[in-house]
């Protein structure tokens, strides 16, 4: 873990640690309103998460940014991401080929909203998981104040064999809480490229089959020769494979990620 002696500081965030069950990690928070949880993908807190987290703020939340792994403000690479794959392959706190169960940094995260949500009240907080933190927006549900969850490229469990990759993460539990949830009233928003094969198009036809209309499923053509010009290896919607031009798929799918928070938590 990345101690507080250690942490590296970014421009405009407050930093904190924060510990729940002797698992202790840093949080950086900025900005005002409605909490939002920003869950870093792989290989951890770069350039692009970064500026994820500073438009959320400018669209008026506070975010919170845990540093679950990697590097604060190291630009991606194949060898770093390797690097970090490899770790969290063997870390306690992530199962990375568990289809029918969180991981236990599930319940880290989960803490971390029950505190942002004590603080901020409010209707609710808004969780956004991207990659192989993606999936933790569900396990996130059980909490009741849970209502913005943004399922980005989820990338867990890794997609290894046909049953892997339409597994969702959770237990049968916890898929029966967040089926309620949708039901009573509300709603997930996923988020992948039509060609990833990290975050297969299987996983999310069984948040459909589970969820039904209350899975909204916004899938970007990454096909070759797509008129879009993204590459067919994109993987990351809100982040790395941004491009934020106007009427482009990536950025409208941003702008629907923050008209969803803006409706789940009721931003005025």
């Amino acid at each position: 873990m990345l101690n507080s002696k250690e942490a590296k500081e970014l421009p405009g965030f407050k930093l904190y640690e924060f510990s729940y069950q002797n698992v202790e990690h840093m949080v950086y928070r900025r900005g005002n309103g409605p909490g939002v949880i920003l869950m870093h993908e792989v290989p951890g807190i770069y350039s692009q998460v970064i500026e994820l987290a500073n438009c959320i703020v400018d669209h008026g939340y506070t975010v919170f940014m845990p540093r679950l792994f990697g590097e604060v403000g190291k630009k991606p690479s194949i060898a770093y991401v390797v690097k970090e794959l490899g770790k969290l392959c063997i870390s306690r706190e992530f199962h990375v080929l568990a289809g029918n169960h969180s991981s236990p940094i599930a319940d880290w995260l989960r803490a971390l909203s029950r505190e942002v949500h004590a603080e901020i009240r409010g209707s609710g907080v808004g969780v956004i998981g991207l990659c192989i933190t993606g999936n933790f927006a569900l396990s996130m549900m059980l909490e009741s104040f849970v209502k913005a969850p943004v399922l980005s490229e989820p990338g867990l469990p890794f997609p290894l064999t046909p049953c892997l990759k339409s597994a969702l993460h959770v237990d049968d539990e916890t898929l029966c809480v967040v089926k309620q949830r949708v039901k009573e009233d509300g709603s997930v928003l996923g988020l992948r490229f039509s060609n990833d094969r990290s975050s297969p198009e299987q996983r999310f036809d069984r948040l459909s089959a589970e969820l039904g209309d209350g899975f909204e499923r916004i899938e970007i053509d990454s096909s070759p020769g797509n008129p879009y010009h993204n590459p067919w290896w994109a993987h990351s919607v809100l982040t790395l494979n941004l491009i934020n031009e106007q009427g482009h798929p990536t950025q409208q799918a941003l702008q629907r990620v923050l008209s969803f928070l803006e409706e789940r938590l009721s931003v005025k």
